[in-house]
């Protein structure tokens, strides 16, 4: 079996905005085992490990037995670009990431066969169901009361690792402590992780994520970013039954992580009521499409969901999507709980106490990139990003962390997330003569990079590095078709 690399770094210290937080007081975005904190090479559920032949990718597991050229998607022994390396080998970046194990992947697919190997927050969206499920139980209610129990369902009691499990120490009595498929959570009292873990995905020279030496880097928030907890705002009733529904991307800019998000999310469901639902009662899941920050289809889809009754709202896998309804959300007195948002903007949101999410905020994908690159021995680097909450947050707080690491940030471009070309933003980070670029981007990277080849500043030409928003294989396939 390949063994996963894992690069092993200090805590992370967060950015002001989370030490501020602890004092008391973007627009995109956009991925554990029992008893562990999500150390780098974990598999994924307790006690389980990957088939042999599997090796992972952004939030991906590969078919059990199969021995193509890592990174492939195609068939086995595939060798990928004809006449030797691809455009994008060696391109590499980071996103949340655990190992997920087979026996979870297996499921997932057993819900979606389509997915392949696409598992991108799907944990994540499990993990946040499975949260509102055992909140609702513990409460006894499904209406705004089992807000308060969300936070302590993920820190400070007694271990388990499924719905059937943790529910089993609520009826008797206890305090569950839910370490999901996503990692060990440990929600601070603002209702996000302090603990995460990052792949760091490197393009072969077959156009496709290179899983061999895919590495697992941990990211610890400081003592400080554990805030108190937000209090609930509120007298929304129940009536009984928890229905659960999403905005989640099944168009628009991230409509590559809705299938994953989407099977996460009908994996949980079916799991819970194959348990005994909650309160007596099976849980009801809806489904409902984002768009994306261009379109309203996320305000529509969350007025029919709210007419629907529901009790929480999983999604959107944008910040930016997440910002235009929130307050919509939280006002109706539901919770929202989000399986991809980063924008470090919702950390100190004035929510009510009722948003939450299983992805970690991206002051720490911005020091952990910034170590990677540091630690690669680049001096001068250029970022180009996404003119939103998402883009700007994650290039501040990655410019930060260069700064500090001794790395000079020697250009700046951003762009509307409108824009299809990118000639005079790539111009302008050539002409700085960088020895790398970091490209942040949803799925508009795929021309930024043709872009930045055909002005001699491409993969092959320098170190480029990419984001969440768009690293993996689908970007590879947009990159190759043209788009």
């Amino acid at each position: 079996m390949q063994r996963s690399r894992v690069r092993r770094v200090g805590a992370l210290v967060l950015g002001l905005s989370l030490v501020a937080a602890a004092c008391g007081d973007d627009d995109d975005d956009g991925g554990g085992a029992s008893d562990t904190t999500a150390a780098p090479g974990t598999t994924g559920a307790p006690g389980t490990t990957a088939a042999p032949g599997t090796t992972a990718a952004p939030g991906t597991t590969a078919a059990p037995g199969t021995t193509g050229t890592p990174g492939t998607t195609g068939a086995p022994g595939t060798t990928g670009a004809a006449g030797g390396a691809g455009e994008l080998a060696g391109l590499k970046g980071t996103t949340p990431l655990v190992e997920l194990s087979s026996d979870f992947t297996d499921r997932l697919l057993e819900v979606d066969p389509d997915l392949g190997t696409t598992f991108n927050y799907a944990a994540e969206t499990y993990d946040a169901v499975v949260i509102i499920a055992l909140a609702a139980a513990e409460a006894g209610d499904d209406g705004i009361a089992y807000a308060e129990h969300i936070n302590g369902i993920t820190r400070g009691g007694e271990k388990c690792d499924s719905f059937e499990s943790c529910l089993a120490i609520i009826d008797a009595g206890g305090d569950p402590d839910y370490d999901g498929v996503s990692g060990p959570i440990e929600f601070s009292g603002n209702g996000e992780p302090t603990e995460a873990s990052y792949g760091l995905l490197t393009f072969g020279d077959n156009n496709r994520i290179d899983n061999a030496i895919t590495e697992f880097i941990p990211a610890t928030a400081p003592a400080e970013a554990d805030v108190d907890e937000t209090p609930v705002e509120g007298n929304r009733q129940g009536d009984g039954t928890l229905t659960i529904g999403s905005i989640l991307p099944q168009t628009g800019s991230l409509a590559f992580l809705g299938p994953p998000e989407f099977a996460g999310m009908a994996l949980a469901c079916q799991e819970i009521n194959a348990a005994g639902g909650v309160l007596g009662q099976d849980v009801t899941c809806i489904e409902g499409d984002s768009g994306d920050a261009t379109t309203d289809t996320a305000n529509q889809t969350v007025d029919r969901l709210l007419s629907q009754n529901v009790d929480a709202i999983v999604g959107a896998a944008s910040s930016g999507v997440s910002l235009t309804v929130i307050d919509k959300i939280t006002g109706a007195g539901v919770v929202q709980f989000s399986p991809a948002n980063t924008s470090k903007e919702l950390s100190n949101y004035p929510d009510k106490g009722l948003y939450f999410r299983t992805a970690p905020s991206d002051i720490l994908q911005g020091a952990v990139l910034g170590e990677v690159i540091a630690g690669d021995g680049m001096t001068a680097v250029g970022i180009i990003a996404r003119n939103d909450s998402y883009g700007v947050g994650l290039r501040d707080d990655l410019t930060a962390a260069l700064e500090e690491a001794g790395v000079e940030v020697v250009e700046t471009q951003t762009y509307d997330e409108g824009a299809q070309t990118f000639d005079a933003e790539v111009q302008a980070l050539a002409a700085a003569s960088p020895d790398a670029i970091v490209v942040i981007a949803f799925d508009e990277a795929s021309r930024i990079v043709t872009t930045m080849i055909e002005n001699g500043v491409g993969p092959a030409d320098l170190q480029v590095y990419g984001v969440d928003g768009f690293i993996g294989d689908t970007f590879a396939e947009n990159f190759e078709a043209g788009e």
